[in-house]
C-alpha cells in the first residue's frame, strides 16, 4: 500500500508527539464487560460538517492552525486514505450509521420534507446507535441530523438515540442562529434569535449540551455523536473570534445572502463581508470544542477508556462565500464537495485511544466510513452484526496489528446531483463516471492513485483490462432503490 504522507509531514507528528509527553503504552486486552476483565469502553464520534482534506494544520493547512485536533493526532492515529461515505451530507451519515456503501444504504441522495427534515431511514434500518444500545451503551447525538425529520421513522430518538440535541434538519442547519433547535421530541424556540437577530450561536448551545452528557453518563458506557455543524454554510461566528482574524486574510469578497427575508428561515444562506476570516474563526470553534470533549474526558478520570474519532463528512464547499481554493482547504486533492474525486470523498480522521491506539502513528489503510459500524462493533464486543454491511473492521489498524488487517476488494460511491456520478476505487485504482444519468454507458476515467493523487492523468485508454474490471464493479455494487432511483432505477420513478 503506497504512503502519501511526506517525511516532513510524518516529522511534524512526531515532533508534536515528543512535545506533548506521548508514550507509548501496552496494547488493549481486547474483552467486554460480560464477565471479561475490562468494562466497555466509551465511544466518541466527532464529525466535522464540509471539513476538507487539508483543512488540518496537521494535515498541511498553512494559513491558521488546528492545536487541538493537531494534539488528538499526536497522541493517536492520524489516516491519509479514508474517506467520507459520500460527497454530500444525508447520503454520508446514512453510510456511517448503517455501515453500508451508497449502493446499499437506504439514504442515498439529499431528498428534502417541507417543512423540516429530510427523507427518513425506515424504522427497519438497524443503525450504529441501536447496536450500541442493544449492547448497554447510553447514546446521545449532538449536533445535525439529517436522516428523518422530526416525528419520523427516521427520527434520531427513534434510530437508537437516547438523547438528541441540534438540527434535525440539514437544511435548517445552514444557520448558525437558528429560530429552534430540538431536544428529543420538543421544539425549543430562541427567542434571542427572533426576527433575525444573533443572540444564541447554536453550536455553542449544542457543546454545552455535549459536556453535559458527558458529565450525566461518566459513570457507565456511552456512543456519543457529535455531527457539528461547522464549518459548513453558512459562513458565521462571535464576533469576538472573527476580530482575531480580520484583515489577515485580504482580499476578502463580500458575499451576499439573504438576511431578513421569509427565505432565510427556510435555508438560505446569510450575508457575510469578511468570508476568510469568518472561515479561519469557525475553524477555530471546531478545534477548540474538540480540545474540550478531550480535556472532559481526562477530567473525568474516564479518558484511558475512551477511544475518540474525529473526522469530515465530505470535501470542502464552495457556499456562501467559500473559498476553498484560497486556504487550499482540499491539499493536494482534487474537486470539491459534490465531486467523486478525491477533493469531495476523501477526509481526514484521527483515533485517539490512551494504551490501546500508538501515539502519533499514522496509517495509510484504505478504509470509509461504512467500515465504522464493524470497528466499533469489535470494540464495543458485539457479535450479532447485520447480515448486510459492506465495512470492515480496522481494528486491527488502530491496534497496530496491520499483518491481520483485512482489506477491501473495492470502494463504491455513487452521487444522484449534477447529472449522476459514480466512482470505485479497486486497490490504488480509482474510476470515475460523470453524467450517468443521461449516458450510462459514459466512458470511465482511471487514474493510478499511487502516482496521480490529483487525479491529472486518465489512462482509461492504456488499462482496457482494469476499465473492463471496474465497469463489472460499477454495475454490480448496487441494488436498486425506488426512493433514490438512479441510472437504471429511473423506471422505478414512474410506477
Amino acid at each position: 500500500m503506497t504512503r502519501f504522507a511526506s517525511p516532513i509531514f510524518i516529522t511534524s507528528i512526531f515532533l508534536i508527539c515528543l512535545a506533548s509527553g506521548c508514550k507509548t503504552e501496552k496494547k488493549r486486552d481486547q474483552t467486554a464487560e460480560n464477565g471479561n476483565k475490562s468494562p466497555l469502553p466509551n465511544i466518541v464520534y466527532i464529525l466535522a460538517d464540509d471539513l476538507g482534506y487539508g483543512d488540518l494544520s496537521i494535515y498541511g493547512q498553512k494559513k491558521f492552525s488546528t492545536p487541538n485536533i493537531d494534539r488528538m493526532a499526536a497522541q493517536g492515529m492520524l489516516f491519509t486514505q479514508h474517506y467520507a461515505g459520500n460527497t454530500v451530507c444525508a447520503p454520508s451519515r446514512s453510510a456511517l450509521m448503517t455501515g453500508m456503501h451508497t449502493g446499499h444504504t437506504f439514504v442515498r441522495g439529499n431528498k428534502e420534507v417541507m417543512p423540516e427534515g429530510q427523507y427518513p431511514i425506515p424504522e427497519s434500518t438497524y443503525t450504529l446507535a441501536e447496536m450500541l444500545k442493544k449492547a448497554g451503551y447510553v447514546t446521545g447525538a449532538f449536533g445535525k441530523w439529517g436522516l428523518g425529520y422530526p416525528g419520523s421513522e427516521g427520527d434520531p430518538n427513534a434510530q437508537g438515540f437516547d438523547t438528541f440535541y441540534g438540527y434535525n434538519c440539514q437544511r435548517l442547519g445552514h444557520h448558525y442562529y437558528p429560530h429552534h433547535l430540538w431536544s428529543n421530541q420538543d421544539s425549543l424556540v430562541l427567542e434571542e434569535n427572533a426576527n433575525f437577530k444573533k443572540g444564541v450561536y447554536g453550536p455553542e448551545l449544542i457543546h454545552e449540551k455535549t459536556l453535559e452528557f458527558i458529565d450525566t453518563n461518566k459513570s457507565r458506557p456511552f456512543f456519543l455523536y457529535v455531527p457539528s455543524i461547522i464549518p459548513h454554510a453558512e459562513l458565521a461566528a462571535p464576533e469576538h473570534i472573527i476580530e482575531k482574524y480580520r484583515g489577515k486574510y485580504d482580499p476578502e469578497k463580500a458575499y451576499q445572502g439573504v438576511d431578513d427575508e421569509p427565505d432565510f428561515t427556510k435555508g438560505r444562506y446569510g450575508s457575510q463581508k469578511e468570508p476568510h476570516a469568518s472561515f479561519a474563526a469557525m475553524i477555530e470553534i471546531l478545534d477548540v470544542q474538540v480540545g474540550e470533549i478531550m480535556n472532559k474526558l481526562e477530567a473525568l478520570g474516564i479518558a484511558d477508556n475512551t477511544i475518540v474519532f474525529f473526522t469530515s463528512d465530505n470535501g470542502p464547499h464552495e457556499e456562501a462565500g467559500a473559498d476553498p481554493e484560497y486556504f487550499n482547504s482540499n491539499g493536494p486533492l482534487r474537486g470539491f464537495k459534490r465531486d467523486l474525486y478525491e477533493g469531495g470523498i476523501r477526509v481526514p480522521m484521527i483515533a485517539k485511544w490512551p494504551g490501546q491506539i500508538a501515539p502519533g502513528s499514522i496509517t495509510d489503510q484504505v478504509s470509509a466510513f461504512w467500515d465504522v459500524f464493524p470497528t466499533v462493533a469489535e470494540i464495543a464486543g458485539v457479535e450479532d452484526m447485520p447480515t448486510i454491511v459492506d465495512g470492515i473492521s480496522f481494528l486491527p489498524t488502530l491496534l497496530g496489528n496491520s499483518k491481520n488487517q483485512e482489506d477491501h476488494e473495492y470502494l463504491y460511491w455513487e452521487f444522484h446531483e449534477k447529472g449522476g456520478r459514480q466512482a470505485v476505487r479497486m486497490g490504488d485504482w480509482k474510476g470515475v463516471k460523470y453524467g450517468v444519468l443521461e449516458n450510462p454507458d459514459t466512458p470511465m476515467e482511471l487514474y493510478d492513485l499511487s502516482k496521480d493523487i490529483a487525479e491529472e492523468n486518465n489512462i482509461a485508454a492504456e488499462q482496457p483490462e482494469i476499465v473492463g474490471q471496474l465497469e463489472e464493479i460499477f454495475k454490480s455494487a448496487r441494488t436498486p432503490s425506488e426512493v433514490f432511483a438512479f441510472g437504471q432505477d429511473t423506471y422505478l420513478e414512474e410506477k
